[in-house]
């Protein structure tokens, strides 16, 4: 199998978080840690890795061991040939927890990373506490409000085909930027380091990140027009904020009837698709609400479906 060996950039400085590598299932995984306690593991999203998360990571490391995990082929970890489609992505979060030595974890995920983690969730329960997703759809949004909302994933044409989206993400930076920028709902929410850092990152992560939407095409649409992952029950406790004005996943695609014991869907007011960047606060208390295992309060004039 062909590799590519982690980024040599350097890393975003973030006070208290340490670094380490892990290798597991043919790849070198980086993690950046920090806290003491409870273990909390975030994913993230595209077009991220793990500073996704660094506005979070300060207001849970005094309470717990937060755990970021760069997936395979982004950030830090190592780029592989193969790998990227969403069971693999999952085999390879179990395999890291099970180096690190940890049977059950509170998961967070934003993006991407929640599609991976709802794919955790069903087909290992018994690994995770609770579960937050962010800005992701659940498996069982009916098909009816799909259709309709389907314009809105019109990038992934550039993205998707494996020589454009390689070409595309390794030498248009500035889509990168436009991708972010288009996420929150008002503007002025990124810094020009944090657009310039996952550009390049995208750049240096380019097949990583074609292969996982093409992985995405070829392999879960499919799946999800079979109703494969539907039939399949959610036992974690599972709680879901998305953004009001969220482009990619509006409240819309959030709806549906989840074959699942305890999920609850909630609409964050005035947010859009970057809630660890927009409302760092909530995604923290959700976070702590979730691991106490109390009920989770609505956002300040929110929705709840």
């Amino acid at each position: 199998m062909n590799t590519t060996l982690p980024s040599e950039r350097a890393m975003p400085p973030l006070d208290g978080v340490e670094h380490r590598y892990l290798t597991v299932r043919g790849a070198r995984f980086h993690i950046a840690e920090a806290g003491r306690g409870e273990p909390v593991v975030l994913l993230h999203g595209f077009p991220q890795h793990w500073y996704a998360w660094h506005k979070v990571i300060p207001l849970l490391a005094g309470s717990y061991r937060v755990i970021c995990l760069d997936l395979r082929g982004f950030g830090w970890s190592q780029e592989t040939r193969r790998g990227y489609d969403t069971d693999a992505l999952g085999a390879d979060v179990l395999a890291v927890l099970d180096a690190l030595g940890l049977d059950r974890v509170t998961l967070a995920a934003h993006n991407w990373g929640a599609g991976v983690g709802f794919r955790l969730c069903q087909q290992a329960p018994e690994r995770f506490r609770a579960f937050l997703a962010l800005n992701m759809a659940h498996p069982w949004t009916p098909h009816r409000a799909v259709l309709p909302n389907l314009w809105r994933m019109w990038f992934t044409a550039l993205i998707e085909y494996p020589v454009l989206g390689r070409l595309v993400l390794r030498h248009w930076p500035a889509f990168t930027r436009y991708l972010l920028r288009r996420g929150p709902a008002g503007p002025g929410l990124w810094t020009q380091a944090e657009l310039t850092e996952y550009a390049e990152a995208t750049r240096a992560s380019a097949h990583a990140g074609q292969s996982l939407f093409w992985q995405y095409v070829v392999r879960d649409i499919p799946a999800g027009l079979r109703g494969t992952h539907r039939r399949r029950r959610l036992a974690v406790p599972t709680l879901v904020l998305g953004g009001e004005l969220d482009p990619v996943f509006p409240p819309a695609l959030l709806a549906g009837d989840p074959y699942a014991d305890n999920l609850t869907v909630r609409i964050v007011p005035g947010a859009g698709h970057q809630l660890p960047q927009e409302q760092p606060e909530l995604v923290a208390r959700s976070i702590r609400e979730l691991c106490q295992g109390a009920p989770v309060a609505d956002p300040a004039g929110g929705s709840a479906y």
